[in-house]
């Protein structure tokens, strides 16, 4: 095949690369620019997309012999990942920039443009598993959660749609460990093996979050209240906290309990944000809309058992799931604490990603 082999600059790009090489396709590495205002070096382990890491890119497609460019798709990202990131804040929801990515610039605008040269598919160091199922009416591609589950991945994934997965390689599924991704990076000789990992959202550098939205979005002072409608504190605006925030809200009244205090609610139309104990927080049911179903074989207008994440790293809760038009209806077995709409819910069945919603109401 064709392989078009996304280079990030790190350590699991790279080696997924070389697999893809060692597979016998034909690859060709692409960098992907996305900031409009690329630093020249990276923060330690924060952010990504740096004039450092297309030099990274470009060394390891040398060392593997492949072809090398570097796309600018910084528009791409720019009108879907962070306006989308900004609308949703703006909005109340609490977006995760890194499903958005996925779904709007790896797995359609690079995929779309690979497709268009000519490519067979898309190749990249996402730890998931990809399985190709024979029921014999016809072979079908399953999304599986990777060997290596600290890192597992899938969760972002699985917005891409089923009619995606034909045209992915995900190399490093069944890597159980990322140090053994390291060792395999030093032992081809790959000058990123020892390179940090990239965390919190690329966009943000500094970490920032609430410095970066008051920038974007302005400010817009309001008022902070308790579970009895009383004032306590100021904001200098609603849309930069998130549903099961503890930390920065600047209270000047402790709770009567003594006890630590929660966003529980973030009303945009009142510019007001609410605050309660943790138990205000949990939560027994989700409602999710913009369904991505990936399971063709399984009908889950009926009602069926599952398992349900609803973070890129959280706990697998067991859970009843049913499909009412695009909406997905999830009944947990236990409450979960700190939802907030805006965030993927994602289905599982064993290791097997059945589909996934935005979560739009709670209770």
């Amino acid at each position: 095949m064709r392989v078009l082999a996304a280079m990030s600059g790190g350590v699991d790009s790279a080696v997924a690369a070389a697999r893809a090489v060692d597979a016998g396709h034909d690859v060709v590495g692409v960098h992907m620019a996305l900031s409009k205002s690329r630093a020249e070096h990276r923060s330690g382990s924060r952010g990504c997309c740096s004039v450092e890491d297309g030099y990274d890119a470009r060394r390891a497609a040398d060392k593997l012999g492949i072809p090398y460019y570097v796309w600018d798709l910084s528009d791409d990202f720019e009108d879907t990942v962070v306006a989308d990131f900004l609308s949703e804040y703006a909005a109340g929801r609490t977006p995760n920039p890194c499903v958005r990515c996925n779904e709007h610039v790896k797995f359609a605008a690079l995929l779309e443009r690979g497709l268009a040269m000519g490519f067979d598919a898309v190749c990249t160091g996402h730890y998931a598993d990809l399985r190709d199922i024979d029921d014999g009416s016809g072979v079908r591609h399953e999304l599986h959660r990777a060997a290596n589950h600290p890192k597992d991945q899938s969760y972002v994934l699985a917005v891409m749609g089923k009619q995606v997965l034909g045209n992915v390689l995900f190399p490093l599924g069944d890597v159980p460990t990322k140090e053994q991704v390291r060792i395999e990076a030093a032992a081809r000789g790959l000058g990123v093996s020892l390179k940090p990992d990239s965390y919190d959202i690329c966009f943000i550098a500094d970490g920032d979050t609430r410095g970066f939205l008051r920038q974007r979005l302005g400010e817009n002072p309001g008022e902070i209240v308790d579970e009895t409608g009383a004032v306590i504190g100021e904001h200098l605006g609603a849309f930069a906290y998130t549903v099961g925030q503890r930390r920065g809200l600047g209270l000047g009244i402790p709770a009567k309990d003594g006890q630590p205090r929660f966003v529980t609610k973030v009303d945009i139309e009142t510019n007001r944000v609410h605050v309660g104990p943790a138990e205000a927080l949990d939560v027994g049911r989700i409602i999710g809309g913009d369904t991505v179903w990936l399971a063709p074989d399984i009908d889950p207008a009926t009602p069926l058992r599952a398992g349900v994440q609803v973070r890129a790293h959280g706990r697998e809760i067991p859970a009843t799931v049913r499909r009412d038009d695009d909406r997905l209806i999830i009944d947990l077995d236990e409450p979960l604490r700190g939802l907030a709409a805006g965030q993927s819910a994602v289905v599982y069945s064993g290791s097997r990603v059945l589909g996934q919603a935005t979560v739009e109401e709670t209770a």
